[in-house]
């Protein structure tokens, strides 16, 4: 299993745009990708989940993959982190 930890930048925290970029971009991989913060945890492929988390500016989120691809997956999550929220 990997993961990786991320503080939250854009202003108005995960919203429906990015959260929606996000659920499309984690789609691609085969691994179980889980998106943790403000004390809950969400399949980061499911978009209602990832909204219900709340994730404001400035809360610190854990991002988790396991299974065949959790590499390349952290990795372009990661980036897609970086780029977008």
């Amino acid at each position: 299993m990997k993961s990786f930890k991320y503080t939250i930048k854009d202003s108005l925290g995960i919203h429906a745009r990015p959260a929606g970029l996000l659920v499309k971009a984690a789609a691609k991989f085969q691994s179980k990708i889980t998106l943790s913060g403000n004390g809950k945890s969400a399949d980061i492929k499911r978009l209602l989940a990832v909204m219900s988390l709340g994730i404001k500016c400035g809360v610190e989120v854990e991002i988790s993959a396991e299974g065949p691809d959790e590499d390349a997956a952290c990795a372009a999550l990661a980036d897609f982190f970086e780029a977008n929220l």
